[in-house]
């Protein structure tokens, strides 16, 4: 575009980009804000239970990353009410129920081999672990209750998820190395 051009142009097709970059802004906050009141209605009507939060955020992510794949809500729909809530009950459930899912994303993978399958799947939950965590810590931070035994346990619990992770990947992965039974006699 030449300067003439720009020149020729009313003010308000000069700032049009501006506007439209506002008004994306504006709806971004009100998104962001939205999200920060149902967060903090989640924490409230929780008891400010964050592991919960923690789990259902995490739950959230590993839905979102396996709709693809497994359908709408795949893990959402494995939930239970009235859950245990500490760190070692809140890392089984997670990799517990991603782990539910692997023969469904196999069936969806036929074009990978097992290793790459198993190394696949590990890596798009554990991805939406990770992002799951970091949006709970976020949530937790903005409502100034990361502290204390809420920020312990939730380290506690993701560190145990990632261990579990660990023990997943390699069950699965000696689960198809498994000798075939001696039938000579």
């Amino acid at each position: 575009m030449e300067i003439s051009s720009i020149q020729n142009q009313s003010a308000t097709e000069r700032s049009k980009p501006t506007d439209e970059i506002s008004a994306k802004q504006q709806t971004k906050n009100e998104q962001n804000q939205a999200i920060l009141q149902a967060s903090l209605d989640v924490s409230i009507s929780s008891g400010n239970d964050s592991l919960a939060l923690l789990y259902r955020t995490a739950v959230n992510e590993l839905n979102k990353v396996l709709e693809t794949d497994l359908g709408s809500s795949a893990i959402q729909k494995a939930y239970d009410s009235g859950l245990d809530v500490t760190p070692e009950a809140t890392a089984e459930r997670i990799v517990s129920l991603s782990a539910n899912f692997f023969s469904s994303y196999q069936n969806q993978h036929p074009e990978m081999d097992y290793q790459t399958q198993v190394e696949s799947f590990v890596g798009i939950i554990s991805g939406g672990i990770d992002q799951g965590f970091a949006e709970a810590r976020d949530i937790l931070d903005g409502l100034n209750v990361l502290e204390g035994d809420i920020a312990a346990n939730i380290d506690t619990t993701y560190t145990m998820v990632q261990e579990k992770l660990v023990t997943l990947m390699d069950t699965l992965l000696n689960a198809d190395q498994t000798p075939a039974p001696d039938t000579a006699e």
